[in-house]
């Protein structure tokens, strides 16, 4: 019926078959960012926001995220994850900016890149909910992935720098 590999001839979705991909190193990296006020990032740099250290969670929140990335994404294989490093740096020359930065890592038949977007995704909306009772006003994004290496279509970079 259709050339698309997640519908079958029916044309109704199915999860693609990896069964015969070669299985090789595969890591993915992804980036976002939450822009917040001034309180907010002096209570997350001075650790003094009432409902924890934001990034401690955030960090947590992220690694759960990748590590479950098929339940939340219905065409993903459930993977098993070698590694997942999330890093946050903050930029303050045009206002205040949490640069979330997730690399992830397996040996297996597919890659990782959707669990680096869920793990900066969910590591973003939980500086979000930590933080939203000082202010409502954050913004999320964007989100992208910066790279991934392994597998039949072999690496990508990205080039547009324009998210950066």
């Amino acid at each position: 019926m259709t050339s698309f590999t997640h519908f079958n001839e029916q044309g109704r979705a199915k999860m693609v078959d990896i069964s015969d991909k070669e299985t090789t190193a595969r890591t993915a990296v992804a980036k976002t960012s939450v822009e917040v006020n001034r309180d907010i990032y002096e209570k997350v740099k001075e650790g003094t926001m009432k409902k924890g250290d934001v990034l401690a969670v955030a960090q947590v929140a992220g690694i759960m995220a990748a590590k479950k990335t098929s339940d939340w994404i219905p065409m993903c294989h459930p993977l098993s994850l070698t590694g997942v490093d999330i890093t946050f740096d903050w930029e303050t020359e045009k206002g205040y900016h949490l640069l979330i930065e997730v690399r992830v890592k397996t040996k297996g038949s597919t890659g990782v890149e959707m669990e680096a977007l869920t793990a900066a995704s969910a590591a973003a909306l939980t500086v979000y909910d930590m933080c939203k009772a000082v202010d409502k006003g954050m913004v999320i994004g964007p989100t992208y992935l910066v790279e991934k290496t392994g597998g039949k279509t072999g690496d990508y970079v990205r080039t547009n720098s324009s998210s950066e």
